[in-house]
């Protein structure tokens, strides 16, 4: 007698499908992977059997047939320097991006180093590998290019040649900010960056923003001063006090530094810095820490979500084996807020829209 129309207990099998369906075990399969075209009427009646019995594929045989895990790497940098939320930002964004390609996410720390991205492709654990927290001489680069594994890095190396990149492009957002502030008036700025650990690690997106600034400064005819900026807010007030002792002219302010957004807002206030009446506040920060600032920030936003998608799609389409840009930058859009003012004294009317543009 057929088990055509039987549903069988315990835990389906393809085997328990396709006789459910009436076809050959190889039609399923084929109806599941896309390989083969199916006719619509086959094709409907098997995705039915599969939906009555709650048939899931095994995720182990189907990596067997067709040499792929379904898994994609994420190395995060959870060390000194680095902002966790920012980096939750960045992981949540793969996660739900790799999901939509049916793909499965490896979280690894940046304290492995190359010994553990040779572990995972090494072991084909992986299809692909993101790598996240670039630095300009990255010990990892040489490896992922010989390793063979497609790859996509989320930040920018000094040399590019062979590689996949995509990020904010910090050195345009660098000068965004001071262009922002020329237009005000100002001329005497200070960049307070990220902390020193990541200036001494030659982290790309610090280093790229404060070359953009003193560019921009340069051509502007504004005079600027850059330092690393810590997280601990005793030591945010002191660098702050420090730095208006001896620049008691300073007018503005750009902080690249999410934890020390509000120290530093709290600095200027007990020295009697009136934010933007004093000082104007630029930052480069995801909205979240400029919208709950007080004042609420003039920022460049880092958009976390839209580089983790894109660095998604860039990896799918490497394993794929499709044609992928070298670099891909997102251009930083200025959104002006409540911190930043024309600088005392400036007479000349000046058009915020134009520091967006």
């Amino acid at each position: 007698m057929s088990g055509r129309g039987r549903v069988p207990s315990g835990q389906p099998t393809i085997a328990d499908v396709a006789r459910h369906a009436g076809v050959a075990v190889s039609t399923v399969s084929y109806v599941l992977s896309g390989k083969r075209a199916i006719s619509e009427l086959t094709r409907n009646r098997v995705l039915a059997s599969v939906r009555l019995l709650g048939y899931h594929p095994n995720a182990g045989a189907r990596a067997l047939a067709s040499r792929r895990a379904n898994v994609i790497a994420l190395v995060l940098p959870l060390r000194s320097g680095i902002q966790v939320p920012v980096v939750m930002q960045f992981a949540t964004a793969v996660v739900t991006s790799a999901r939509g390609h049916d793909h499965d996410v490896l979280l690894l720390t940046s304290d492995e180093g190359p010994q553990g991205l040779h572990r995972i492709a090494a072991g084909a654990l992986v299809d692909g590998v993101l790598v996240m927290d670039v630095e300009l001489h990255d010990a990892r680069v040489p490896l992922l290019r010989a390793l063979g594994r497609p790859s996509v890095l989320i930040g920018l190396p000094a040399d590019t040649d062979g590689l996949t990149c995509v990020d904010l492009d910090f050195h345009r957002a660098g000068q965004v900010c001071v262009e922002h502030l020329a237009g005000l008036g100002h001329r005497r700025v200070a960049l307070l960056g990220a902390p020193a650990a990541v200036y001494e690690r030659g982290t790309g997106f610090a280093h790229r923003t404060r070359a953009g600034v003193v560019e921009a400064a340069a051509r502007h005819g504004v005079e600027a001063v850059t330092l690393p900026c810590e997280e601990n807010a005793a030591e945010v007030h002191a660098r702050v006090v420090e730095l208006f002792a001896r620049q008691p002219e300073l007018s503005a302010l750009v902080v690249q530094n999410e934890a020390a957004v509000g120290p530093v807002q709290a600095a200027l206030a007990a020295l009697g810095r009136r934010v933007p009446d004093d000082v104007s506040v630029v930052a480069v920060c995801p909205d979240q820490f400029a919208e709950h600032a007080s004042p609420r920030l003039t920022s460049v936003p880092v958009p976390a979500e839209e580089i983790g998608r894109q660095a998604v799609s860039l990896l799918m389409r490497r394993l794929r084996d499709e044609p992928t840009p070298q670099v891909t930058l997102l251009e930083p859009r200025l959104t002006v807020r409540d911190s930043t003012a024309a600088a005392t004294g400036t007479t000349t009317p000046y058009d915020n829209r134009a520091a967006a543009r």
